[in-house]
């Protein structure tokens, strides 16, 4: 009888144990969502800021310049739900206003416009990376959390089903070209 509950002690402290980690793996997913996050939140920042910086520069022509201008602006002031649309929108104009690869040129050449060819060069790349580690650590986060252990014992807690992050983020080709 002694025997018996030793190994049933034993067995419900290897599944609470077994439970613990679990749910402390799952809470390390959740702080990498968060992280990820924050560092796509500030890529996408970083490339409104420069589209911006660059479309009141007078580098760029009056109707690329307006173009370019809206779409990082209204990137920037995106409320959350809107976030994705309008950082969408801001690629394709991007897209749109570098195009052609001699406007890209044409901005290298004005004064200080190399640097910024080049600082919109590298938002540009960072993006889609940024993207791709938040959307890596959310989709093992959703793997983790459809395990039926995790329902079955709330492992997850109160924190909200996480959800990837989906936009056009394909540079322009002049700018992709550069890198």
């Amino acid at each position: 009888m002694t025997a018996t509950l030793i190994w049933i002690l034993v067995a419900l402290i290897a599944i609470g144990l077994y439970l613990s980690w679990t749910a402390g793996r799952l809470d390390r997913l959740h702080a990498r969502i968060d992280a990820a996050r924050a560092a796509l939140d500030a890529q996408l920042l970083r490339r409104a800021s420069v589209a911006q910086e660059l479309a009141t520069s007078g580098v760029l022509d009056p109707a690329a310049s307006i173009v370019l201008y809206e779409a990082a602006h209204a990137a920037r002031q995106a409320e959350e739900d809107q976030r994705e649309v309008a950082e969408s929108e801001l690629s394709q104009a991007l897209r749109a206003v570098f195009a052609d690869p001699q406007q890209v040129e044409a901005v290298g050449a004005a004064p200080g416009g190399e640097a910024a060819a080049r600082e919109l060069t590298e938002a540009v790349r960072r993006v889609p990376m940024a993207r791709r580690f938040h959307n890596d650590a959310v989709r093992a986060a959703r793997a983790l959390r459809r395990h039926r252990k995790v329902r079955l014992f709330r492992l997850a807690g109160h924190a909200p089903f996480p959800m990837a992050f989906e936009m056009d983020d394909e540079p322009p080709t002049a700018l992709a070209d550069r890198s």
